[in-house]
C-alpha cells in the first residue's frame, strides 16, 4: 500500500527547498561581488584625519562600479569603525578577513593601528593598503605601503631646513607612539651624522590627544632662543594639533622666528584652524591640493561632486588612497583574479599616474615612487609650494641612517631574495619577514 506523506511534511519539505534555493542565489549574489573592506578609524581622536579616507574609498569604488565594476563583478564595500583603539584595529580586520571573506583592506592611519593589524593580515594572508607616512623599518608581505618612507618625507624635510633656511638647533616634537619615536630615531642619527651637536637637539613626546601645551611651547621658545635658527620637526598627530598651533600663536611663536614643518598636518587637518597665525608654517608632504595638473584637478572635481560640498578640501593620504586603489585595480585585471598571492605578484611595477603630474610606480619592497614637496601653509588653509624634487623618489623601507637598518634590504619579487628584511652581508634574512 502506497503510503502518502502527511501534509505538514509536505509543506516543510517545501520550504526547506525554498529555503535552499534562497541560501544558494545569495552566495551566488555574493559570489559577484568583490568586497572591499575599509579600516578606518571613524570616532575618537583619529576621526580628525581617517573619516575623509573612508569616504576616498567609498568615493573610489562608485567611480570604479560606474566603469563595470573589476573581472564583470561590482566592489561592495564593507566599513567597519575601529575607533581610535589599536587593539580594536586588529579584531577588525580579522571580522574583516574571517566573516565578510574581503578581498582586499584600505585602512589604518598611525603606525600602532597598522601595527596592531599586521600579525593578523599575515596570519590570515589579506592585502592590505596602508596609505600615510610612516616610520619604515618595515616590509611586510601583505602590505603595500603607499605613504611616503622617511627618505621621501622626514629627510628631505630636514635638509630643506639645513640647506634653504640655515637651521641649526632642532626640536623633535610627536605623539608618544612607534612612528614618532623611530622616525625622531632616524632624524637624529642623520643630524649628528651631519654635525649637528647633542645639546642643538631637543626631543618631546606628548600623549594622543594632548591638549596643554603652554609648558612644552614655552621650552621651545626658550631652546630658540640660543642665538640659532630653530625649528621645529612635529611628528604631533591627529587632534593634539590644534591646541599646539593654538598656543604657538599665544605666545607670538610666528614661522619667522621658528619655522614648524610638519608629518601629519595637512589640508584636512588645517580646516579645523584659525590659520591666520599660522601662515609661513610648513608641511612636507608628496601632494597638496595646491598641485598644479589636470589629473589633480579632476580628482578635486570628483570629490567635490561626490562629498557635495565645494568647500571640502583633498590631501595627502587620499592622494595615497587612490594611488593604492588604482594599483590594486589594475593588478586585479592583470592577474584576472583577487586571490591575494596572484594579485601580489601582479603588483610589482605596476604604473599608475599621480595627482601631481607624474607618476608612481610599486616596487619590489612594496614601497612606490613618489615626489617630496614642502608646502607653506597660507591664510585660506591651502598650501603653496615651496620647493620640491626634480623626479619621483623610490621609497626606502630600511633607512640609510641607523647602523643595524643600513645593511638590510627588501625584495618580494627577487625569488633568491623573497623577504622583507634581506641581509646584504650575511646574505640572509632575519627574524619575521618585515
Amino acid at each position: 500500500m502506497k503510503q502518502t506523506k502527511p501534509k505538514w511534511m509536505k509543506v516543510m519539505a517545501g520550504a526547506a527547498v525554498a529555503a535552499s534555493v534562497s541560501m544558494m542565489s545569495t552566495f551566488a549574489v555574493a559570489a559577484d561581488t568583490i568586497k572591499v573592506g575599509v579600516l578606518h578609524s571613524l570616532s575618537g581622536t583619529m576621526a580628525i584625519s581617517e573619516t575623509t579616507l573612508k569616504d576616498t574609498v567609498l568615493m573610489l569604488i562608485e567611480d570604479q562600479n560606474k566603469k563595470g565594476g573589476l573581472l564583470g563583478k561590482k566592489l561592495e564595500p564593507v566599513v567597519v569603525d575601529p575607533a581610535s583603539n589599536w587593539p580594536l584595529f586588529a579584531e577588525k580586520a580579522k571580522e574583516l578577513l574571517e566573516k565578510e571573506k574581503v578581498d582586499v583592506i584600505f585602512g589604518c592611519w598611525t603606525s600602532v593601528s597598522r601595527k596592531s593589524v599586521l600579525p593578523v593580515i599575515e596570519e590570515l594572508n589579506g592585502m592590505l593598503f596602508y596609505p600615510v607616512q610612516y616610520e619604515g623599518e618595515e616590509s611586510s608581505k601583505n602590505v603595500f605601503y603607499t605613504g611616503a618612507a622617511p627618505n621621501q618625507q622626514a629627510i628631505p624635510a630636514v635638509d630643506y631646513l639645513m640647506n634653504e633656511i640655515g637651521v641649526e638647533r632642532w626640536v623633535l616634537a610627536g605623539t608618544d607612539y612607534v612612528y614618532p619615536r623611530t622616525t625622531n630615531k632616524i632624524l637624529e642619527s642623520y643630524l649628528k651624522q651631519k654635525g649637528v651637536d647633542d645639546k642643538d637637539i631637543m626631543i618631546n613626546y606628548t600623549p594622543f590627544g594632548h591638549s596643554d601645551w603652554q609648558t612644552i611651547v614655552s621650552d621651545i621658545k626658550k631652546f630658540g632662543a640660543a642665538g640659532k635658527k630653530t625649528a621645529v620637526v612635529s611628528t604631533i598627530n591627529g587632534d593634539a594639533n590644534v591646541p599646539f598651533y593654538k598656543e604657538l600663536a599665544n605666545q607670538g611663536v610666528s614661522a619667522e622666528d621658528i619655522p614648524v614643518v610638519a608629518f601629519s598636518v595637512g589640508e584636512e587637518e588645517l580646516s579645523g584652524f584659525d590659520t591666520g597665525p599660522l601662515v609661513g608654517h610648513l608641511a612636507a608632504w608628496n601632494y597638496f591640493m595646491s598641485a598644479d595638473s589636470e589629473a589633480n584637478e579632476k580628482f578635486i572635481k570628483k570629490w567635490h561632486a561626490f562629498i557635495k560640498d565645494k568647500d571640502r578640501v583633498t590631501n595627502d593620504p587620499m592622494e595615497a588612497t587612490y594611488i593604492g586603489f588604482n594599483m590594486w585595480a589594475k593588478a586585479v585585471e592583470k592577474a584576472g583574479t583577487t586571490d591575494v598571492d596572484k594579485v601580489r605578484q601582479a603588483m610589482y611595477g605596476i604604473e599608475v599616474p599621480n595627482l601631481t603630474g607624474g607618476t608612481a610606480k610599486m616596487l619590489p619592497n612594496h614601497h612606490l615612487t613618489k615626489p617630496v614637496l614642502i608646502g607653506e601653509i597660507q591664510d585660506d588653509g591651502q598650501f603653496v609650494i615651496v620647493w620640491q624634487t626634480e623626479d619621483e623618489v623610490p621609497g626606502d623601507a630600511w633607512t640609510d641612517y641607523l647602523p643595524e637598518s643600513s645593511k638590510i634590504i627588501s625584495n618580494w619579487k627577487d625569488p633568491k631574495i623573497n623577504c622583507g628584511n634581506y641581509n646584504t652581508e650575511t646574505k640572509k634574512c632575519s627574524g619575521q619577514n618585515y
